[in-house]
């Protein structure tokens, strides 16, 4: 699951569990207060102070120290909805 906590449970759970801490994450543009094309950890935390570097490390899929856009929408997405059993 590295698809940001997302299931983060990892990956992210950031959108599991952080990043849904607000109920709508901002926007990439916003948070990317430096317009770098990049969000690091210093300018998530500051919109999402309950993101923790082990979240952020989970969504930096490339490993490069800031999330891209497609890395952070991913993060943010919500999570699947598992269908029903039978």
């Amino acid at each position: 699951m590295k698809k940001l906590i997302l299931s983060v449970a990892v990956v992210l759970g950031l959108s599991g569990a952080a990043f849904a801490q607000d109920a709508v994450a901002p926007d990439f543009a916003t948070l990317d207060t430096d317009a770098s094309a990049g969000i690091s950890l210093t300018e998530l935390q500051v919109a999402m102070p309950g993101v923790t570097a082990e979240q952020f490390a989970a969504a930096d899929t490339d490993a490069n120290g800031e999330l891209s856009a497609e890395e952070f929408a991913a993060a943010t997405a919500p999570a699947p909805v598992p269908a029903p059993a039978m």
